[in-house]
Formats: C-alpha cells, sequence, structure tokens
C-alpha cells in the first residue's frame, strides 16, 4: 500500500494532494458519527446500529430547515449569507432534535433491555434501524432530498489556498470548522466536567457509580444525548457538503463510522477520530487515485475488509486500548 501510494504521489502529486485534503474533510465528518458509537459502547457495551440513522434524520432535519424555512430551492445557489444562516439553524435544530431522539430510543428501546442478554438489545437496535429508515421513507419517500448548491466552492471565490495545482477549497474548510471545535468541545466535557467524571464511572463500573451516588440512568441518557447531538452536526454536514441525502445514506455511512471506531479501539475517543481519519483517507484514495486504484466499486470491500482483519488480528484497536470485555 506504501508502494503505491507513493507512485501515485509521483505520478499526479496535485490529486494526490487534492484527494487527501478531501480525505480528511471526510474522515472528520465521519469522527463525529464514530464517536457517538464509541461513546455508547464505552458506557453500556452497545453497539447501536441506529445511530447512522439518528445520523440520516439529522440530515432530513437540516434539509427540511433550509427548504422550507428559509424558502431555498434545490434549484438555484443561494446567496452566501442566506446559506450560512440556514447552515447555522439547522446545525442547532438537528443536533437538539438528534439527541432528544436519541435519548428517547435509549428510554423506550433499550433502558428495559439493560440486564437482559446481550443479543436482546442488539437486534432491538436493528430494529430501530428500520424503523427511523421507515419514518424517513413515510416523512421524505424514498428518493434523494437534494440541497441547494453550496457557493463555498463555487469559481475562484471558494478558493482558500492553492499549492500549486492543489486547491483548498471553503466547503471542506467549513466541516473542519465545524468538526474541530466539537470533537474538542466533547473532549472537554468528558475529561474535565462533573457530567463527564460521572459519564467514564458509569463506563468502568456502573454498581460501584451508583453507590458513589451518580445517577446511572441520567448519566446514560445524557449520554446518548450527546451521541445524538454529534450525529445530528454530522447529518448536517454531510447534507450540505454532498448537496443530497435520501433515508440509505446512514446505513452506510453507519457502518462505515462503525468501522473508524473499531479500527481506532471501540470506547476510547482519540481512537475514534484516528480511525475515522484513516478510513476517510482510504475511501478517497481508492476512489480517487489513478494508477492501479481498485475503484470505487471496491470502496466497501476494502473498508469491511479492514473491519474483519482488525477484529482477528487487533480487537483492541489500533491505539492498544481494550474493550470492556478485555479484547
Amino acid at each position: 500500500m506504501v508502494v503505491w501510494l507513493v507512485v501515485n504521489l509521483v505520478k499526479t502529486p496535485s490529486d494526490f494532494g487534492r484527494i487527501l485534503l478531501i480525505g480528511i474533510s471526510q474522515g472528520a465528518l465521519y469522527a463525529l458519527v464514530a464517536l457517538g458509537y464509541t461513546l455508547v459502547y464505552g458506557i453500556l457495551e452497545l453497539i447501536n446500529f441506529a445511530h447512522g440513522d439518528v445520523f440520516m434524520l439529522g440530515g432530513m432535519i437540516s434539509a427540511t430547515i433550509a427548504l422550507q424555512g428559509f424558502g431555498l430551492s434545490a434549484q438555484e445557489t443561494p446567496a452566501l449569507g442566506i446559506l450560512v444562516a440556514a447552515m447555522l439553524v439547522s446545525l442547532i435544530g438537528a443536533m437538539a432534535g438528534c439527541g432528544l431522539l436519541n435519548m428517547a430510543i435509549e428510554r423506550i428501546a433499550y433502558k428495559p433491555l439493560r440486564n437482559a442478554p446481550r443479543l436482546a438489545p442488539l437486534i432491538t437496535a436493528i430494529g430501530m434501524s428500520f424503523i427511523l429508515e421507515n419514518i424517513a421513507i413515510v416523512w421524505k419517500g424514498t428518493r434523494p432530498v437534494n440541497l441547494p448548491p453550496n457557493e463555498f466552492s463555487a469559481g475562484n471565490g471558494g478558493q482558500i489556498f492553492r499549492i500549486g495545482d492543489v486547491v483548498y477549497t471553503w466547503d471542506r474548510l467549513f466541516v473542519l470548522l465545524v468538526t474541530v471545535p466539537v470533537l474538542l468541545g466533547l473532549v472537554w466535557l468528558v475529561q474535565f466536567t462533573r457530567r463527564g467524571k460521572a459519564m467514564r464511572a458509569t463506563a468502568q463500573d456502573k454498581d460501584a457509580a451508583a453507590m458513589m451516588g451518580i445517577d446511572v440512568d441520567r448519566t446514560i441518557s445524557f449520554t446518548f444525548l450527546v451521541a445524538g447531538a454529534l450525529a445530528g452536526a454530522g447529518g448536517v454536514l454531510f447534507a450540505f457538503y454532498a448537496t443530497t441525502i435520501s433515508f440509505y445514506t446512514g446505513f452506510q455511512l453507519g457502518l462505515f463510522a462503525f468501522t473508524a471506531a473499531v479500527l481506532g479501539g471501540i470506547g476510547n475517543l482519540p481512537g475514534a477520530v484516528l480511525g475515522a481519519l484513516l478510513i476517510g483517507l482510504i475511501q478517497n484514495f481508492n476512489e480517487g487515485l489513478a494508477w492501479h486504484s481498485p475503484g470505487p466499486k471496491w470502496t466497501e470491500s476494502i473498508v469491511f475488509a479492514i473491519l474483519i482483519t482488525i477484529l482477528v488480528f487487533r480487537p483492541q484497536g489500533l491505539l492498544g486500548e481494550r474493550t470492556p470485555e478485555g479484547g
């Protein structure tokens, strides 16, 4: 792989640089969703397969706010100020809506099964995924919902800097401008606040945390609230970046984000970010490099082959953190 990357770098340095920057932006987007997986798994040892569909509904909420609330059209490029305002309002609305939705899912579907065999909540999570997909179908239909084209990358006005033939545009920077502060805020929340201390204590030992006066149920609900808000933020960024979203979007992207969480070390926040960046780079290198690239049709196979390999040979992930099961 290293030889393949070096040869592509030598043959087409401008394409390599452009794809590298796109991969970093896309990896940052995956990180928002991967962190939701790793937060929930760290505290409940539950793989919340409905998380990707919460992300999808965040994109649907943003599309509704942009198209109906701001009167934007998918066929017309809006004024830059209106577009930015629509993004910011959508971000607030989607984070709040998805956070409350995720918390409701935990209360209704997962909390009654907390002491049940592990297969029961896993099947319930898959069932919730299908329920959320069908809600999206009833709400928006089976066709993709298209958002207006953004002005961030239009013409030379969207250019931030150029290195040779490599151009970095505002639409890619916007993803990082939202993602990086959110990730830093999450680290601050988990490491330096009372809520974060309660989350870490509950993840280590629920019974001991309860004996020390921590409200375990409230802490778990708060964790789902935060995870849902992260998924909502990711849905908004994806919807405005890709300018389209459908009921099926959350399934594929959710699996990619889950793979990223496992790759970096599920239950570990820096590991989720590292895994997401690597998956974003792998996907874009595979789909964008010209010299002997397998092509887009092989992206899913490559990503899931990585998932299987990690689970077999290094289940604790790249950063070496053991899972609560002792993996």
